[in-house]
């Protein structure tokens, strides 16, 4: 499963795979996702270092994305750690951070860690089910009204 995420906690976009496919190859295709929902690409693209490959990197960017946050685990290059020394990049990091929490989230409160409908079908609508509940408690939680301290 693939969740992609925009401020306050919304999923935008998710995906179900029949098999897991390799990190590598999913970051293109996520930002063209996210440009064909919202009608733009997003300012800051941000994924583990299994997301890297530099001509996903390199596609990203020719999408229009402004910045890619997606260290490079194997890299040897100076301008690239200088790079990812970056504040924008370390900030990037941190949200990343806080999506997996999102997943965690995700499978404890709605329970996607377990489908309880059968097939790739099921799956698929159980996880959708699941990303609406989240994503209503979450506009309910940014619409609301102000939570005293």
């Amino acid at each position: 499963m693939q969740v992609q995420e925009a401020e306050n906690q919304i999923v935008t976009h998710y995906e179900v795979f029949e098999e897991r496919p390799s990190d590598r190859h999913l970051l293109q295709s996520a930002v063209e996702a996210q440009r064909r929902k919202l009608g733009r690409v997003p300012q800051l693209v941000a994924a583990d270092a299994g997301f890297y490959s530099q001509a996903q990197e390199e596609g990203v960017q020719a999408l229009g994305v402004k910045h890619v946050s997606v260290p490079n685990r194997s890299t040897r290059s100076a301008v690239r750690r200088k790079l990812e020394k970056q504040r924008w990049f370390k900030q990037g990091q941190k949200w990343r951070t806080g999506c997996e929490g999102r997943i965690s989230v995700l499978k404890r409160r709605h329970g996607l860690a377990r489908s309880r409908y059968h097939g790739s079908d099921g799956m698929r609508r159980w996880v959708g089910l699941g990303i609406i509940a989240d994503n209503l408690i979450n506009i309910g939680r940014w619409l609301g009204p102000p939570q005293p301290a």
